[in-house]
């Protein structure tokens, strides 16, 4: 049997961008939970062993997507978030970018959601890894988030992720008025518990 041939790196393209790419393509075509490691190794022309060398198992490539995106938000971020704009509105640009970002493979993204929803385990994996993205949101967005506090507003803009995160699935407008508005809807809720948390703690003083 002759061997297959295998594809030729794209010019301009690294090692993780390649495979990150061809695991989503792949995800979009037959569903997360039916792509295998060597399934991704074949599409992107490596080889296994390759491929071991950088990523763990598929949790790892997905968590290397994570950081693509993350840092694509970030290189739009304001370098100075101590302008005066609101916390709220500051979070609020971050992760519409970050929602916009993520348009850009829109049908391999859906396909993972829908493999975590059928199958927990690989989304209890990967929490900790998109807690770890919302502090690099809020670090981006002026906020503290060392000690007690910090650990809860990242656990709170966790939260707010994931929930718009269903919605932004289901908006299939270019604009995405229905992630715009879940989001905005969601922090103002998150901001007027935080008032008041720090309304009581000022009477109680």
């Amino acid at each position: 049997m002759a061997a297959k041939k295998r594809k030729k790196k794209p010019e301009g393209k690294d090692f993780k961008t390649l495979v990150v790419e061809s695991a989503l393509e792949l995800a979009a075509e037959k569903g997360w939970g039916e792509v295998t490691l060597r399934d991704i190794a074949e599409r992107s022309g490596v080889s296994l062993a390759a491929l071991h060398e950088h990523f763990a198992d598929r949790t790892d490539i997905l968590c290397a997507f994570g950081r693509m995106i993350d840092r694509k938000v970030l290189d739009g971020a304001p370098t100075d978030p101590d302008d005066g704009t609101p916390m709220r509105e500051r979070l609020f640009e971050l992760l519409m970018d970050r929602f916009e970002i993520l348009n850009d493979s829109r049908e391999g993204v859906k396909a993972v959601l829908k493999s975590f929803r059928s199958d927990p385990k690989p989304m209890v994996l990967h929490m900790p890894y998109i807690c770890r993205s919302m502090g690099w949101m809020l670090e981006a967005a002026g906020a503290d988030t060392n000690g007690i506090s910090g650990g809860i507003k990242v656990a709170g803009l966790t939260g707010i992720y994931l929930k718009v995160l269903c919605v932004w699935a289901e908006d299939e407008s270019p604009d995405l008025p229905k992630t715009m508005a879940a989001l905005d809807q969601a922090l103002g809720r998150a901001e007027a518990i935080m008032n008041t948390v720090k309304g009581r703690g000022k009477g109680s003083g």
